[in-house]
């Protein structure tokens, strides 16, 4: 049975389940978990609680932890589809005591299901979002070209409760955002600030090094290409520039000649321009202030260019 913990979301999970919270911490991630996807059931000969999960792990840490808080003996089991390739779905199975273990978790299963103040501080609250995560939740790759962080549930007051348990987080200030998707209603955050926050909060501090790590790397990286795509556009600009620049200037060089135009400055660009078709304003301005010994700005020459610009536009034929 092999156990699908490879990808970055199983990273995260793996890490979660991995860290040595204290008791109070788990029994809030524990009520979560029971509250995403537990399921209760009642007939004349049996009343069982069952968890599931697609992760042997964490099917395996529920295990453990109900029988090391509650000292009971859940049931270990396992199913197989074959639907869209081969899955297992591992199930921990409750069959005795199944009450103190609700009323110590504040859970029903009867009338409305709802969560009781319970959650007394941010250490429980990050418990109880653990637990959600766990059951529920993914997270891209930091790799991927969309940061998303999210968590579901078919039952759109669970979602509520738990954007509002979100929300009372003291140390982050989130900001989730509920959607409908294919019957589930979706929790979920795209900052990438924030999804590091709440990977932080939730336990998984290696996953979140891992996380930013690359996350800076891709964005340097994409700065770096829209740094590049700049410059090239700065280049083509320069050159479509200094283009018109030539032709006008080759038009009255033919015309009157370059010694003979209005004033110092405008020859001066001129004969600079023809010996170096790929200067930017910035080094022209640097050549003309050092042969007249004053300052030149990048300003005064596009100035310089409009005008012969314009009075060759003036002696072309239209």
């Amino acid at each position: 049975m092999k156990d699908p913990l490879h990808s970055f979301t199983g990273t995260v999970k793996e890490e979660i389940i991995s860290k040595p919270f204290e008791d109070a911490r788990v029994k809030a991630l524990l009520a979560a978990f029971f509250k995403a996807n537990g399921r209760y059931f009642i007939s004349n000969r049996e009343t069982r609680l069952e968890l599931k999960s697609e992760y042997a792990k964490i099917a395996k840490y529920l295990y453990m932890q109900i029988k090391r808080l509650y000292g009971l003996d859940p049931r270990f089991a396992y199913t197989q589809t074959s639907r869209f390739g081969k899955k297992t779905t591992y199930h921990v199975i409750i069959e005795s005591d199944i009450d103190r273990l609700l009323d110590d978790l504040n859970l029903s299963f009867t009338g409305t299901f709802t969560l009781r103040d319970f959650l007394r501080n941010d250490d429980q609250i990050a418990g109880y979002l653990s637990g959600v995560f766990l059951a529920t939740g993914s997270v891209n790759h930091p790799e991927s070209s969309n940061y998303h962080l999210e968590m579901a549930s078919p039952d759109p007051s669970f979602i509520g409760e738990v954007s509002k348990i979100l929300v009372r987080y003291k140390k982050v200030k989130f900001e989730p955002k509920i959607t409908m998707r294919r019957q589930q209603h979706v929790i979920y955050i795209k900052k990438s600030d924030q999804i590091a926050d709440f990977l932080i909060m939730i336990g998984a501090t290696d996953a979140t090094l891992e996380y930013e790590n690359i996350r800076v790397s891709r964005d340097f990286a994409n700065s770096d290409n829209r740094w590049q795509i700049c410059e090239t556009a700065n280049m083509e600009k320069t050159i479509k520039a200094a283009a018109g620049h030539i032709e006008a200037i080759k038009f009255l060089d033919g015309l009157v000649g370059i010694d003979k135009l209005p004033n110092e400055k405008m020859t001066l660009l001129a004969r600079l321009r023809l010996e170096d078709e790929s200067a930017s304003l910035i080094e022209l301005a640097e050549r003309m202030s050092a042969t007249l010994g004053k300052p030149v700005s990048k300003s005064n020459v596009n100035h310089v260019f409009r005008a012969i610009k314009q009075l060759a536009e003036r002696y072309q034929p239209k």
